[in-house]
């Protein structure tokens, strides 16, 4: 059995508090790294619900994770997990949801699947094999102008525009159905300095990536859903790897940890304008022992709040 590595393992139970009787929730199931340690930490009448909306990831679980009774599996999208959690927690609520954003380790190892530029493959990278258009699909279409936005917005890539014109040329030519024919269409027009460790593609892979799965929408969504499926006491933690994402759960945590201000010095707060949550510590990041025998922890952020009553 491989759950392969999970990132800021030991620092995600200590921030979910795991209490032998309490609901948990695993947003990003994956190989189950992060899920194996909670259920290990569950007694008979805990329950740990876990979410992919990867059909892989949910077979995986139910070959090898038959002797955990505590354990629920569902193919479910980050969007749903509001309504996972209300359908089938005793009380409708968790005590703990650990959000592991992203791509994952199998998704990205996997060539058949399109996420990596190292690997060459069918230029895919949906999530959920079963829904939507692919990579491929989209590039095919997709106006110059709408592919530009996507790489500069969500890529952050300041070559934004030479890559989209590249990317409407090459596809006149022939069409553009290969992670290693994207990746060197990219290279192409991307000046690269000797020294640079990031590939040129990098940011252009991820930025059509987090398009085609509509990263950040659900990501929005899962936050907000938070606020009445969790317990209150109950922890929120989040992994993200890039600013996009952090950056959006910084200010939802921020936001919500304070009142309303329209209400500042007042001694009567209504329910609804006093702060959702509390802040619990500063950011955590992977220490130089991690990221050496997991590369993928270096640009990991975790933050973690708790739900005020």
């Amino acid at each position: 059995m491989n759950h392969h590595a999970p990132v800021l393992l030991a620092e995600c139970l200590e921030a979910l508090a795991i209490k032998p009787g309490g609901t948990y929730a695993d947003a990003t199931f994956g190989r189950g790294g992060h899920s194996l340690e909670i259920l290990k930490r569950l007694g008979d009448e805990g329950q740990l619900l876990a979410i992919d909306r990867d059909a892989t990831a949910i077979e995986y679980g139910q070959q090898y994770f038959k002797e955990f009774g505590q354990l629920r599996l569902v193919k479910a999208e980050f969007a749903q997990l509001g309504g996972v959690i209300e359908e089938f927690a005793p009380s409708g609520r968790a005590d703990g949801v650990l959000l592991d954003l992203g791509v994952s380790s199998p998704q990205l190892d996997n060539a058949e699947r399109g996420f990596s530029f190292r690997k060459d493959g069918p230029l895919d990278m949906r999530m959920d094999t079963t829904q939507g258009r692919s990579a491929a699909q989209w590039l095919a279409t997709a106006e110059l102008e709408e592919i530009r936005t996507v790489i500069k917005t969500f890529g952050e890539e300041r070559f934004a525009h030479r890559i989209a014109t590249a990317i409407v040329k090459l596809r006149q030519e022939r069409p553009l159905t290969r992670t290693h024919e994207l990746a060197k269409c990219v290279e192409t027009v991307v000046p690269r300095k000797k020294e640079q460790r990031i590939h040129a593609a990098t940011k252009t892979f991820q930025g059509v990536r987090i398009f085609i799965n509509d990263e950040l929408g659900q990501l929005r969504t899962v936050l907000d859903d938070m606020l009445s499926c969790l317990s209150v006491g109950g922890r929120l933690a989040v992994i993200s790897f890039h600013s996009l994402e952090d950056r959006i759960v910084k200010r939802f945590m921020r936001d919500q940890s304070r009142s309303d201000i329209m209400y500042s010095g007042m001694s009567h707060v209504p329910d609804e304008a006093k702060a959702k949550l509390k802040l619990v510590g500063k950011q955590i990041r992977a220490t130089d022992e991690e990221i050496e025998v997991n590369p993928r922890s270096r640009s990991a952020v975790l933050r973690v709040a708790e739900r005020l009553a």
